[in-house]
């Protein structure tokens, strides 16, 4: 059973260097650049509970044709990069090949999907959070899993995952799931604008009304799609904004028990604008600004957030205090 990661980057290196290093025929296909980095040092995968890997020579490609032969395809490339890789894998994918899409945003499977008739495509999420930290490697920064779509086809690679410690929990409801980790994730504009590590980020109670101020939205947002995001953390979505809404202190020892971040984790939004990047904010944060506009709504929240972070890949700003942030938010909000 060969395993292809197509777009190896901080998740496709984490993923896929956890399975090589115990086992699995694993060919990860990304940038030259990044080949280079793991042919001069292997590839390390660490986490936030002390596990270590490494795999001294990994197979690395940055030809699409590494594809070929894949029986399992895991799909990682940026959301904007989707229908490019489902038109580039349609003519090389072998006939049963099984898809799975661990990317951002809801819709990159269905995409797969269109472009890849023939494959079995399956939705996924990942669950937690990785570090690129140079020279070939890459630290799992919080705790969390593969989260995947309910098939068949998912039984003959389940082995593989559970023995590389990052087993696949297998759902019927993908949409619910993926859904409740946009909601998470609307976290990334937030913490890409503060220039802050995700911890220290969140202990800030101004940040953290950032958030539930674009959690609050998307859920009204949500709501109207006929979207029901799915209970992913130890808190229902809905109670999620009032969490964040308290006092320092009082949000430190729940959020103890909700997830843990080690000093390391940083979203992947902020690690875009520092290697100066495209970000996905228009498939984050944009996607509760489409999903409005198609039901006669606005979300002007998240809009702002999209606006900045687009004017931060262009040299804007990124060190916002937590204070300024929330106010041009409620500005916004208050035109909108």
């Amino acid at each position: 059973m060969k395993i292809c990661v197509y777009g190896a980057g901080s998740i496709g290196c984490y993923v896929g260097g956890r399975l090589a290093a115990t086992g699995a025929d694993v060919v990860l296909i990304g940038r030259e650049r990044l080949g280079a980095q793991l042919a001069d040092n292997g590839l390390t995968v660490t986490d936030w509970q002390g596990a270590k890997f490494h795999v001294e020579a990994p197979r690395f490609d940055t030809t699409p044709d590494a594809a070929s032969d894949a029986d399992l395809v895991l799909v990682t490339v940026k959301s904007a990069a989707t229908a490019e890789t489902a038109s580039t894998l349609a003519g090389l994918l072998k006939p049963g090949a099984v898809v799975i899409s661990f990317q951002n945003g809801l819709r990159n499977a269905q995409v797969l999907r269109d472009g890849l008739p023939s494959a079995t495509v399956l939705a996924g999420m990942v669950a937690f959070n990785v570090v690129n930290q140079g020279g070939g490697a890459f630290h799992g920064a919080t705790e969390g899993g593969l989260e995947v779509q309910q098939d068949p086809s998912v039984s003959a690679f389940a082995e593989a995952f559970a023995r590389a410690g990052i087993p696949l929990a297998r759902h019927e409801d993908m949409a619910g799931v993926q859904a409740a980790k946009l909601l998470l994730n609307l976290n990334n504009a937030v913490n890409a604008l503060c220039g802050l590590p995700l911890r220290e980020q969140l202990s800030r109670k101004a940040y953290r009304q950032c958030l539930a101020s674009a959690q609050r939205e998307a859920l009204a947002v949500f709501a109207a799609s006929g979207i029901k995001p799915a209970k992913i953390t130890p808190l229902p979505p809905h109670w999620i904004p009032r969490l964040l809404g308290t006092p320092d202190a009082v949000f430190a020892r729940a959020a103890k028990r909700m997830l843990a971040i080690d000093p390391h984790a940083r979203s992947s939004m902020w690690e875009d604008l520092e290697a100066g990047r495209v970000t996905e904010v228009d498939y984050i944060n944009g996607e509760i600004v489409s999903l409005a506009a198609a039901h006669d709504r606005s979300a002007p929240v998240n809009q702002k957030l999209v606006e900045l972070v687009h004017d931060a890949e262009t040299g804007g700003r990124r060190d916002w205090p937590g204070e300024h942030l929330l106010a041009a938010l409620r500005s916004a909000t208050t035109r909108g």
